[in-house]
């Protein structure tokens, strides 16, 4: 029923309950495709807005990707190089070069099982399969790195072990003067008059002339021995010895560590001697050896 404010006439409008029902439900029905078109709205917007955020950000890995890969080069021509000098230190430290077939155990892509590997082809696309060839190349880079260490660590001990060695090879004159006596399996003595060998070199030099050390050793003798009068000798290792024999006075004691040129003692002419000179040996492994052999020039020797 419309009743109007004024004087006019009311108006009656009668609707079945069908109609009603018509109505609601079609009001329902545009509810509800308004309802879901506008969440296909937002969520094509959502979608959407990730969409571009995984698109900017599949460029920024894309870009850093390329930039590991260039770099990954620069270290593969980095490492080739340091593998270049390996081969000269091992050359130099005496060893032999590494087996090519074990160099190039460092190239190539990673042994064994690897289920990214499959991933990255099948789901990763482009960025994929360039991040799958930097890291094959990156695990070559490691494993030929790690195999560098080992040969330069391997080089280092064998060049320590010759620095050592040449640091205890006599290789210096132990005294300024000049040469009296050679080295001799049979000699005759001066003193003893009657042949025997001289299992070392004679040195004259003025009484008091300072007598060094050829080589790096520990003393292990420091005074008196018969016939060769004041006397030291130094172990070196390796076997060696050495000799200083008929000194004046000795300038080390027993136990002590010396270096090569270290002054050991002075020239005098103490013991079975005819005058101020150095009786001077080497033995090596017990037996006797000609010290000029061990004599190296100064530009050598230094």
């Amino acid at each position: 029923m419309i009743v109007p404010h004024d004087d006019g006439k009311s108006h009656t409008v009668s609707v079945s309950s069908a109609v009603v029902r018509l109505a609601v439900g079609v009001s329902v029905v545009i509810a509800a495709f308004m309802l879901s078109a506008g969440l296909r709205v937002a969520t094509h917007s959502v979608d959407l807005a990730r969409s571009e955020q995984l698109q900017r950000q599949n460029e920024a890995l894309a870009q850093e990707i390329t930039r590991l890969d260039d770099r990954v080069g620069d270290l593969s021509d980095t490492l080739a190089v340091i593998s270049l000098r390996d081969q000269q230190v091992r050359l130099v430290a005496g060893l032999e070069p590494l087996d090519p077939d074990v160099r190039r155990a460092g190239i190539g892509g990673p042994a064994g099982t690897w289920p990214e590997r499959e991933r990255l082809i099948s789901e990763g696309g482009a960025e994929g399969r360039q991040a799958l060839r930097v890291a094959t190349n990156l695990d070559g880079l490691i494993r030929r790195a790690n195999l560098i260490s080992a040969s330069f660590r391997e080089a280092s001990d064998s060049l320590s072990s010759h620095v050592r060695r040449l640091a205890a090879t006599p290789s210096i004159m132990p005294t300024e003067g000049f040469l009296t006596s050679n080295f001799s399996r049979v000699r005759y003595h001066p003193i003893l008059h009657y042949n025997r060998a001289h299992e070392g070199i004679d040195i004259t030099a003025n009484h008091g002339t300072p007598i060094v050390a050829p080589a790096a050793g520990r003393v292990r003798k420091a005074g008196w021995e018969n016939g060769y009068g004041m006397t030291v000798e130094i172990d070196h290792g390796y076997g060696v010895v050495t000799r200083y024999a008929h000194q004046s006075r000795t300038a080390v004691a027993v136990g002590q560590q010396v270096k090569r040129g270290e002054r050991i003692g002075y020239v005098g002419s103490t013991g079975l001697s005819t005058g101020p000179h150095l009786h001077y040996e080497v033995i090596v492994n017990g037996r006797p050896t000609d010290p000029l052999r061990f004599i190296m020039p100064d530009v050598i020797a230094d």
